[in-house]
């Protein structure tokens, strides 16, 4: 079902792109999307209507589009008290561990009474979209809103596809009453994107948006990008683990098969520097797979992009997995710790046998929401830093303008600006 590679310590970054599964934006449904953003940008709830029975088959009204008081109260009913005891534990760790990403404004004093700093504070509205439909997904609710109250957001709009009944699941209402989200509504797809980013009749304009989706959504995200800002833009999911000689087999095949099950295209690759690891990983996916729920999505996964690599030495396997800068990376290594600052690109680090991807999922505190399909390289996790915004503050004295006077003149002139050196000269020069 999966085969073994060695990887020769001279390949170049090129023959090494060629072994890993292709991750590139597929842009094939632009056009698509591009026409339900522009219906719903020109025609509101009317379009938000129309698509949500073109392609949930749900009939509502605009009346309907707003989950109500009633549908919370029947969703703590609907779920048991293991579950809210649950989310509660997690909400608790999430926001402990976002806490520490907080910051505060600055400001400092020059001796001539220049001031400068930084203000900083929370972005007013945003907007989560958390996948749903017949699945259900009351962690990215948690992940995705949390960090905006850490960050001190006042208001939370939430979209959420209904099922074929048009409702909502409990499990994501319960999540989104405990974290505060101050409004859900049943609208999926790329028009829930387009509703929030322009607004609507029934759904006010946010500034931000967060959250994962399919294709139709991540690539709506990148059409409204300038009316409002986003998290990201991701892609299936990715778990890589590095893993030599005394690694647990079983834990990896485990963890393997975790990441598959999440969907057809995602990816689970192993980089080990023990041939016979490799091989015993190889031999219990084959065995393993029937034991799972999701084992049909998870088979085409590993199938289509699973890989198993195999290098001679821990530096080129660090190599490796740098050059794909994964979402998730597990190192079960003799020592995972000792190698942690030779990690340039990961989303999430996951450190030794007892730290598996789905304990980051769900309960550590860390955030979920992580780059992907190589933009590790560049992006970092949702964090409390995405929900801020940062104005500088500047304020000078006459003494302190004359300070940088004749700086600022050679380089106002030197880009042809003389009305920009005169607004600064007639001030010290006693203009009043």
């Amino acid at each position: 079902m999966i085969s073994v590679t060695k990887i020769s310590s001279v390949i170049s970054d090129e023959d090494l792109a060629k072994l890993l599964p292709p991750r590139i934006l597929d842009e094939s449904k632009l056009d698509v999307v591009k026409e339900i953003i522009d219906g719903v940008r020109d025609r509101g709830n009317a379009a938000l209507l129309e698509y949500t029975r073109r392609f949930d088959r749900v009939n509502l009204n605009s009346d309907e589009l707003r989950v109500s008081k009633k549908e919370f109260e029947e969703a703590f009913s609907a779920v048991d008290d293991e579950f809210v005891s649950a989310i509660k534990f997690a909400k608790e760790r999430i926001i402990s561990y976002h806490e520490n990403q907080r910051r505060d404004s600055w400001f400092t004093t020059e001796e001539d009474g220049i001031m400068l700093g930084q203000q900083i504070r929370p972005i007013e509205r945003v907007g989560i979209y958390v996948p749903g439909g017949m699945a259900s997904y009351p962690s990215s609710v948690l992940m995705n809103a949390l960090p905006a109250k850490v960050a001190g957001v006042s208001e939370i709009a939430m979209c959420v596809p209904p099922n074929e009944k048009g409702q909502v699941s409990p499990y994501t209402l319960v999540a989104a009453h405990e974290v505060g989200v101050t409004e859900v509504y049943r609208v999926g797809g790329a028009q829930a994107i387009a509703a929030m980013a322009y607004g609507t009749e029934t759904i006010r304009k946010v500034y931000k948006i967060a959250g994962p989706g399919n294709i139709y959504v991540t690539l709506a995200k990148k059409l409204v990008v300038g009316a409002v800002d986003i998290d990201m833009l991701a892609g299936p999911s990715e778990v890589v683990i590095l893993a030599d000689a005394k690694a647990n087999p079983t834990y990896i095949v485990a963890d393997m098969l975790a990441q598959a099950e999440h969907a057809p295209d995602a990816t689970a690759i192993l980089v080990a520097t023990s041939f016979k690891l490799a091989e015993d990983v190889a031999t219990q996916l084959g065995e393993e797979l029937g034991l799972i729920k999701r084992q049909s999505i998870a088979r085409e996964s590993i199938k289509n992009f699973g890989k198993i690599l195999v290098t001679d030495s821990l530096e080129m396997a660090i190599r490796i997995v740098n050059f794909i800068a994964p979402e998730h990376l597990e190192i079960m290594t003799d020592e995972p710790r000792k190698i942690l600052s030779e990690i340039q690109n990961a989303g999430a680090i996951f450190l030794g046998a007892y730290t598996p991807e789905a304990v980051g999922d769900y309960v550590a505190g860390s955030n979920h929401v992580l780059p992907t399909s190589g933009t590790a390289r560049f992006y970092s996790p949702l964090g409390v830093y995405d929900f801020i915004k940062r104005s500088s503050v500047l304020s000078f004295t006459r003494k302190g303008l004359e300070k940088v006077i004749s700086a600022l003149n050679i380089i106002a002139n030197a880009e042809g600006f003389d009305a920009h050196a005169r607004s600064a000269t007639i001030r010290v020069e006693g203009h009043d």
